[in-house]
């Protein structure tokens, strides 16, 4: 029978301690969860960041948790907001500070103490913390512990709500350039900047304002403390503000739509106009791209928050949302001279108002109405035009690149000029073989341009000539197809339909997907 070996020695390495990254709150110790009380106070080492000559506010969050049998180990940090002579420069001297401390912290683990490092707020949400997880966690068992974050302590001493149903909420750190800033503050529901001090704030509140967005935005500092401090933006002064503070930019929505005792915003009278104030207003006609809000700009979007009054046809008004104590002013299709008009004694009066046009405001749309109606009257009243994404672009994204060499534009709408005039135009960009985006091919009385034009296009182009029939670009029925010129068919042709008939030079490819796209080539046959 034959002996077994003897067992292994056992290694005598002591276990290492566990990593523990604890986030404290907003500031009010009772805001801290159950769970990051039970780790600091049941952690051997407490570790915590803290500003040379200042007593900690993490420290002064969890205090009062702490037994004398704990070992506090402060984090000092080398450089806040001043300079530095490392010759890192500001970022070299933060790398090596955490560097330093993580191996600090690294040998009370190995001596086998767990170790509580504190965050205020959550470890991360823009928290200190993470800087030492990315140097430890890969060596020590770490655990990270949620806070709640100084924007959810802010919205709650408000006392308004940050998000409601589909709005998105966007955070930004107040260290962005402030033209960065109010870019994304134009695209936002809702806000809040962070990071702020007397550094930063004047960029910050410059970027609320740029974007419209200033006077519905509260300053909030030290949220939850017996420090706190609320203010509306335009009132803070810059040099009284710390860093521990933030602004915040909450909805704007009238209510849930589940709410039962929500207040609707109704549309005014169509061409009413309140008292004068005194003060002159402004107009912004104002491009809403051809559907949707991926397809809104910005700058339109920061004017259409801006607006104290909404002018336009009524589907157009109702693609924007609503905004409480916005006035709405929802006309008919066909009275583009009174819109205008209107808009302008609205103005006078003292009001803001954002003019909406489908589209680009300056294509076939209310831009030359408004200047039109301004320069007749001779009205003070300032007129700026926020250009949109205009149809024919939507319409040729979808097909391709057909509007890729020259081309015109050309409306089939008789309107507001007769038919004689568009089938002159017609027959001209037709001979000079550019390609034609045409808006307004048809309506429900409207029938006999459609055919009209597809015959004149055929006296000078080959009946295999590439036409793009789109329809709702952007909407929950769109469809593109791609016709020869020859097979135009006007009775598939609507009031939601656009037209691109492309020159000698376009041309139809196939698409990796099985459809058809279309381009025309840049440069042109000698």
């Amino acid at each position: 029978m034959t002996e077994s070996a003897p067992p292994a020695p056992v290694s005598a390495v002591p276990p290492t301690g566990r990593l523990y990254g604890v986030g404290l709150g907003p500031g009010d110790p009772e805001l801290m969860t159950l769970k990051a009380h039970r780790i600091i106070t049941s952690a051997d080492v407490v570790a915590y960041p803290v500003k040379k000559g200042a007593p900690g506010v993490a420290i002064t969050i969890a205090g009062r948790y702490l037994n004398d049998g704990q070992v506090r180990l402060p984090l000092e940090y080398p450089v806040t907001t001043g300079t530095t002579d490392h010759p890192g420069g500001y970022d070299g001297a933060l790398a090596e500070f955490y560097d330093t401390t993580a191996a600090e912290i690294a040998a009370h683990l190995d001596a086998g103490r767990d170790v509580a490092v504190l965050c205020e707020g959550d470890p991360f949400f823009y928290g200190s913390y993470m800087y030492w997880h990315e140097r430890l966690a890969d060596r020590y068992s770490a655990e990270v512990v949620p806070g709640v974050t100084s924007v959810s302590g802010a919205a709650a001493v408000l006392g308004r709500p940050l998000v409601q149903h589909d709005e998105v909420l966007t955070i930004l750190p107040g260290t962005l350039p402030a033209e960065v800033l109010a870019a994304r503050l134009r695209t936002s529901d809702s806000a809040a900047v962070i990071k702020l001090g007397k550094r930063h704030f004047p960029d910050v509140r410059a970027a609320f304002e740029e974007a419209g967005i200033a006077e519905r935005t509260w300053y909030v500092e030290r949220a939850t403390t017996d420090r706190q401090r609320i203010e509306q933006l335009p009132d803070v002064a810059a040099e009284s503000v710390p860093y521990f503070a933030l602004v915040v930019a909450p909805s704007a929505s009238p209510g849930t739509p589940f709410a039962t005792n929500r207040t609707p915003v109704e549309p005014v009278a169509e061409y009413a106009v309140p008292a004068p104030t005194g003060v002159l207003g402004s107009v912004d006609v104002v491009g809403l791209g051809p559907a949707g809000p991926a397809w809104l700009t910005p700058e339109a979007h920061a004017a259409l928050a801006a607006a104290d009054d909404l002018v336009g046809y009524g589907p157009y008004v109702s693609r924007v949302s609503p905004r409480p104590g916005q006035r709405r002013h929802l006309t008919d299709n066909r009275v583009e001279a009174e819109r205008a008009r209107h808009a302008l004694a609205l103005a006078e009066a003292g009001a803001r108002v954002a003019v909406v046009s489908s589209g680009d405001a300056g294509v076939f749309a209310m831009a030359s109405a408004v200047l039109e109606a301004a320069d007749e009257t001779k009205s003070p009243v300032p007129v700026r035009v926020v250009p949109g994404l205009s149809a024919m672009q939507a319409v040729a994204s979808r097909a391709g690149a057909p509007l890729g060499h020259d081309f015109a534009v050309i409306s089939l709408s008789d309107r507001l000029k007769p038919w004689d005039v568009i089938a002159r135009r017609l027959t001209a960009a037709a001979q000079a073989d550019l390609a034609v985006a045409i808006y307004n091919p048809a309506s429900k009385t409207r029938r006999h341009q459609v055919a009209d034009a597809r015959d004149l296009f055929l006296e000078h182009r080959d009946p295999a000539t590439p036409v793009v029939v789109a329809r709702d670009v952007g909407g929950p029925t769109e469809a593109v197809r791609i016709v020869a010129l020859g097979d135009l068919d006007p009775e598939i042709v609507d009031v939601r339909t656009m037209l691109i008939v492309g020159a000698s030079t376009t041309r139809t490819y196939a698409r990796p997907d099985g459809t058809t796209g279309v381009y025309t080539p840049r440069r042109y046959p000698a």
